[in-house]
């Protein structure tokens, strides 16, 4: 496995050796020893099935049950976003996506203190992502994902028009960033 730095610190790709041969392919899609997955302890593994044009997020859970969140995708293809949403950090408000598919098998290592969202590129996706703290509906929370400052186009990327994002209520309603208190310290 290989790890690529990104520009926002602590948001790191992952990028898995797939052996290849006449039956098919093989690969190691999680391995704890990996310097930058060591200090995570996953203790909750998600998935979701989506069709073409859902978007997801972004959503993040706030203090005492934030997660870190290592994410990829089975099959399919989405277009994979988080926001740096810790105050005092020197990239808060800015964003770093990546394309996640089952063909490049790529995973996106996402700490606390950050939103995560998606949209998927195609029908019957498959996305998978480790947690490092358990689900808590009373700790979870999110941003708009239309939010004019942080500039996300999410049409021009998957080529979906905004009016047939498939979203739900709680999606459409969350609050624009500078509307936003972060739980989160750099």
């Amino acid at each position: 496995m290989k790890t690529v730095p990104t520009k926002i610190d602590g948001l790191m790709i992952i990028e898995p050796k797939v052996h290849h041969d006449k039956r098919g392919y093989f690969f190691e899609s999680f391995r704890s020893d990996i310097m930058t997955i060591k200090k995570y302890k996953f203790v909750q593994e998600n998935e979701s099935f989506s069709s073409k044009g859902a978007l997801r997020g972004l959503h993040f859970q706030s203090p005492p049950f934030a997660q870190a969140k290592l994410v990829r995708v089975v099959s399919g293809s989405v277009y994979d976003v988080a926001v740096d949403l810790r105050i005092g950090s020197p990239t808060f408000g800015k964003w770093h996506g990546e394309i996640l598919s089952g063909e490049n098998k790529r995973q996106f290592l996402i700490p606390e203190g950050f939103a995560h969202g998606f949209i998927t590129l195609q029908d019957n996706t498959i996305f998978q992502y480790k947690c490092t703290n358990y689900y808590s509906s009373e700790n979870e929370g999110g941003i708009s994902y239309r939010d004019n400052e942080l500039n996300i186009n999410w049409s021009a990327i998957s080529g979906i028009p905004e009016i047939d994002f498939l979203l739900t209520q709680k999606d459409k309603d969350y609050p624009l960033l500078n509307n936003f208190n972060s739980p989160f310290i750099f």
